[in-house]
């Protein structure tokens, strides 16, 4: 009777190793699922800046506002009616108060 019962524990450990460390163990699942909960959130941001990036297209190609906004910013540019200040600040003077560090 021993050597049954020691018999259908092996064979039970048997049965038992394919779904603790084989191929489609719970772990392999768990690790799986790790990793699609991270790739839905990288899936996630990269819509979110795919629907913004679409949008600023969408208004660069119907508005003129973006693009104004661009030239300002990126070239420089002024309107014609429009008289452009630059204020230097002189090395060593102290900033003005109020004014950001």
């Amino acid at each position: 009777m021993r050597w049954l019962t020691l018999i259908l524990a092996l064979l039970i450990l048997a049965l038992q190793y394919p779904l603790w460390l084989g191929k489609g163990s719970w772990l392999k699942v768990w690790e799986v699922d790790q990793a699609l909960k991270k790739q839905l959130a990288e899936n996630e941001r990269l819509k979110s800046r795919n629907a913004s990036l679409e949008a600023e297209v969408t208004d660069l190609k119907t508005g003129y506002e973006a693009i104004e906004e661009r030239a300002r910013s990126e070239l420089g540019m002024v309107r014609r009616d429009e008289i452009f200040f630059q204020v230097i600040d002189e090395p060593g003077a102290a900033p003005a108060p109020g004014a950001p560090p």
